[in-house]
């Protein structure tokens, strides 16, 4: 028998950074292959053309899937996953992968693993049976219901999928894949990071990710000002990177765009992944609803103001305090995570070795035709 391949599709900046140890240790496993299939932000310009950066890490880009990224209403991203439903259906019909590798709760995932089913490759959802909320938890435990293996990051998420009726055979719990080398990726000194970033040598910032909740996506350029105005009732530089191109990311730039942020603040539509790592341990506080603050932030002890819904429900460590979209409730947050400084590097999300739990279970778990058919366990 040949060496297994594995298919791996990434939509976004967001969810490669958090996979590419990985997918390197993937590629790295006797007995394995990897092919990365591209598609979403990752070929938009306007995103930072981040494609090239999937090209550059060396692992082995077989196709690229374009959608339409620029509308940015519910029905674009509605019809998005139709568009990569059928690239990928095609992908799939001619590549025939041994497993489509697929992460968390974006709809270019959903496409895929229908895609999959259909097709007759089974299908790995790493990330599943997390709650939070919005748009993102529906997709997610479709995602679920649609794979044949779930790689679980947390003993809460696998006792949820078993809920669901996953048999407890397809359950692994493998850790956040994020945390892998998270450390080394955030090794810069504060002096270096603060150059890089171009951000004021001789003061504290904050690092600020805030993503639209589609189905608030006409709250969204409210939601915005009230983040800035605490922000600004702060009164450190902001390191503020632009949101994803889901339903009411137009509302955010534009309110981005009408207001101020503090004097020494920077915006920057893409970072790449040391950069943000290092960012996220020198800053004072990070603000937003990114997972990454969920669940990379704990592991480098930073504040966490975590703002609305997007994460609601979301497992996290003591780092993280949760405030709605109020102003001066987030200003006061912001206050007090900023005065109590770095929190002790304890993360519920796993210990950093996800990526080789996941490469041997990828190497040794049977992917004959026969783990396609699902029933539900009661």
């Amino acid at each position: 028998m040949g060496a297994r391949r594995i298919l791996y599709l990434t939509g976004t900046r967001a969810d490669f950074g958090l996979m590419q140890a990985t997918l390197q240790r993937v590629l790295s496993t006797p007995g394995l292959q990897l092919q990365v299939a591209v598609t979403g932000t990752h070929l938009s310009r306007e995103h930072g053309s981040t494609v090239d950066e999937v090209k550059a890490s060396g692992l082995p880009v077989i196709a690229e899937i374009p959608v339409d990224v620029f509308t940015r209403s519910g029905a674009s991203m509605a019809f998005a996953i139709a568009e990569v439903l059928r690239g990928m259906t095609e992908l799939l019909e001619r590549e025939r992968p041994d497993a489509l590798l697929l992460l968390g709760d974006r709809g270019e995932m959903l496409a895929g693993a229908i895609a999959a089913l259909h097709v007759g490759v089974p299908c790995v959802h790493v990330h599943g049976g997390e709650r939070s909320g919005t748009v993102d938890e529906p997709v997610r435990h479709a995602i679920s219901k649609l794979a044949s293996y779930h790689f679980a990051a947390t003993e809460g998420a696998r006792e949820r999928l078993l809920k669901m009726g996953e048999a407890a055979d397809r359950v692994f719990v493998t850790g956040a894949p994020g945390l892998d080398g998270l450390r080394d990726l955030a090794a810069g000194s504060r002096e270096e990071t603060l150059a890089a970033l171009d951000l004021p040598a001789d003061r504290e910032f904050v690092l600020a990710l805030f993503h639209p909740v589609v189905q608030q996506a006409e709250e969204a350029a409210r939601q915005t000002r009230a983040v800035m105005q605490a922000l600004r009732e702060l009164g450190l530089p902001v390191l503020w990177l632009d949101p994803n191109a889901d339903a009411g990311s137009r509302e955010i730039l534009q309110a981005l765009a009408a207001d101020p942020l503090p004097p020494g603040s920077r915006r920057l539509a893409h970072l790449p992944r040391p950069h943000f790592c290092a960012a996220m341990r020198h800053c004072a506080v990070m603000a937003g609803n990114s997972s990454s603050g969920i669940i990379e932030a704990a592991s480098l002890g930073t504040p966490v103001v975590n703002i609305g819904v997007r994460q609601h429900l979301r497992e996290h460590g003591p780092n993280v305090v949760d405030v709605g979209t109020d102003p001066a409730a987030i200003a006061r947050a912001l206050r007090a995570q900023r005065d109590h400084g770095r929190w002790p590097c304890d993360n519920p999300w796993g210990d950093g070795r996800a990526g080789e739990r996941i490469a041997q279970l990828l190497a040794t778990l049977p992917l004959a035709r026969a783990v396609l058919e699902k029933s539900n366990s009661y």
